[in-house]
């Protein structure tokens, strides 16, 4: 894979945290916080957030589109797992939690956004 290739990738994988945290998900500009230490507490938080929703993603079937790609993303199908599993007394939230532990986690090129 050349440098531009590399470079390009990892700006992607940048663009789809930046699509989720503020339109797709999170809504970060809908705070409207200025000070930059509570934005700063914000982003550190909603950064785990996003890899835990990536995490939850993961382990959900998710139908397949005509040209082979998830017919919603993983950040969407996590946040609506965690929302769900919250918002009831479920079972599941204890499974959801051990995700976070480092030895349950894939390489970052096992997602497939």
């Amino acid at each position: 894979m050349t440098t531009i290739q590399t470079r390009y990738r990892r700006r992607f994988l940048i663009e789809c945290l930046f699509r989720a945290l503020k339109s797709k998900g999170f809504q970060l500009e809908g705070t409207h916080m200025t000070l930059h230490d509570h934005v700063e507490r914000l982003l550190c938080l909603l950064t785990l957030t996003y890899t835990w929703c990536v995490l939850v993603g993961i382990t959900l079937d998710c139908p397949k589109k005509a040209h082979g790609r998830r017919a919603w993303s993983v950040v969407k199908m996590g946040l609506r797992e965690l929302v769900r599993s919250f918002s009831r007394e479920s079972s599941r939230l204890c499974d959801l939690i051990h995700l976070l532990v480092p030895s349950q986690t894939k390489s970052p090129e096992s997602v497939g956004y």
